[in-house]
């Protein structure tokens, strides 16, 4: 690839795939045909390509080079919003690239196409007068590293494509805790912030520092883990649902590849019939396994060793102290703990603190109905008594039950939860404990 194709720019010829007898003779019949035979024959000298290889600069039909001019040409005529859209992580990802992933995501049908961009443009127009919110605690609504506790994904590290590595652990996720914290509307501004923030600097530092990388895309570790039937709630399904439309719509063919790890057998049996529905080069890019060995070793392949966090095989930091680290975000926090309270009465919860720690509580809740908190020490000794947590119109709402202050001395704390409502109804509660170094 020469350095002006690194940076997007591509004639006719290099877009288009040319056997030799078409090189030679420019209206030969085969330089026409849009058979998936055809254009999926190699330059000379390479390999045959794979599906995968579709659509991609150098793999076009004499058909796709027109729709690209074409697309190239709206695109340059309307710029402002719909330009923006197309160049959704900036024009450094280069002309070539850009739009021939918009093309792959509607089989190269311009109409399809053009309505896909305009429907992006309507999709991400509220966000963009937010500037997709740089700040992802202001978008939540919550600090970033509680709802993290509650559905634990990172971008850490990258794979041996130099794609950026997203790690996503469903299988944890607590949908009842993440309506304690923040709103549906809070998790889609997060994400937009993910994408365009987290996500997208990477992409951007990533060429800046190699020209060559040029397909946006990411790798991506879906941990299914404890992942139940009864974590299916219509709740992670609005979330999952939601998040997916965004990133198929406003950032389309952004998958390199993605690894199905811990897959529990119910899902494996779903995942053969959802697999017999979607594209076969999406399908080509999930690859899944119930044998955390074999994961590993396939990961150890895809993924160089001090990349890929330890608990998948990797040298690299857990995933856990990854994601410690990147929700602290220098404000001193070691770690996050949380645990969900479902209060009909009272119930309580404990917390061992060790002499190098100190620790911050709060009481995370959407429920209009009042229950009091208190924490004590060592079984006997009072330490917090009494504090009302409820939520005025069933908005997230938090509590701090040590004030500005750190708890430091060490024992067992326990956290006690009495609800006002009586033995009929249960409400939702989320212990929140913020863990710092002694200094």
């Amino acid at each position: 690839m020469t350095p002006e194709q690194q940076k997007g720019q591509w004639n006719e010829d290099q877009l288009e795939y040319r056997t030799e007898e078409s090189k030679n003779d420019a209206e030969s019949p085969k330089r026409h045909t849009s058979s998936l035979k055809h254009f999926n024959l190699r330059r000379q000298g390479k390999e045959p390509p794979t599906v995968q290889e579709w659509g991609f600069p150098g793999e076009l039909t004499h058909e796709q080079v027109e729709v690209y001019n074409k697309f190239r040409d709206e695109v340059n005529k309307r710029g402002g919003d719909f330009k923006q859209a197309v160049y959704s992580f900036g024009e450094c990802e280069g002309e070539a690239f850009t739009l021939t992933r918009w093309l792959r995501a509607r089989k190269y049908k311009y109409e399809d196409v053009i309505t896909m961009v305009e429907e992006a443009v309507e999709c991400r127009a509220s966000a963009k007068a937010d500037d997709f919110y740089p700040d992802g605690f202001q978008a939540l609504g919550c600090d970033t590293a509680i709802y993290l506790a509650q559905f634990p994904q990172m971008y850490t590290g990258k794979a041996k494509t130099g794609c950026p590595l997203f790690i996503s652990k469903p299988g944890v996720l607590q949908s009842d805790a993440l309506e304690c914290i923040t709103t549906m509307e809070g998790i889609l501004k997060f994400h937009w912030h993910v994408m365009v923030h987290d996500y997208g600097n990477r992409l951007r530092q990533y060429k800046e520092a190699n020209p060559s990388f040029c397909r946006f895309e990411s790798f991506c570790i879906l941990d299914l883990a404890h992942l139940s039937m009864q974590q299916l709630t219509s709740t992670c399904l609005d979330i999952v649902k939601k998040q997916s439309f965004i990133d198929s719509l406003c950032f389309p063919e952004t998958m390199n590849k993605m690894i199905i790890i811990n897959a529990p057998r119910f899902f494996s049996l779903t995942w053969k019939v959802i697999k017999g529905w979607i594209d076969v080069r999406t399908a080509n890019k999930v690859e899944l396994y119930s044998s955390k060995s074999v994961a590993t070793k396939r990961l150890l392949e895809l993924v160089d060793k001090n990349e890929l966090p330890s608990d998948y095989g990797g040298t690299g930091p857990t995933t856990d102290a990854i994601m410690a680290e990147q929700a602290a975000n220098g404000s001193g926090v070691e770690r996050v703990e949380t645990h969900m309270m479902h209060i009909r009465k009272q119930t309580s919860y404990s917390y061992q603190l060790e002499a190098h720690e100190e620790i911050q509580i709060y009481i995370c809740t959407k429920s209009t109905d009042e229950a009091s908190f208190s924490i004590v020490l060592d079984k006997n000794t009072p330490v917090v008594k009494g504090i009302s947590v409820v939520s005025a119109n069933r908005e997230p709402t938090e509590v701090s039950l040590t004030t500005e202050q750190k708890l430091s001395t060490p024992g067992l704390y326990k956290i006690k939860g009495e609800s006002h409502s009586g033995m009929l109804k249960s409400n939702n509660f989320v212990v929140v404990i913020k863990v710092f170094s002694k200094k």
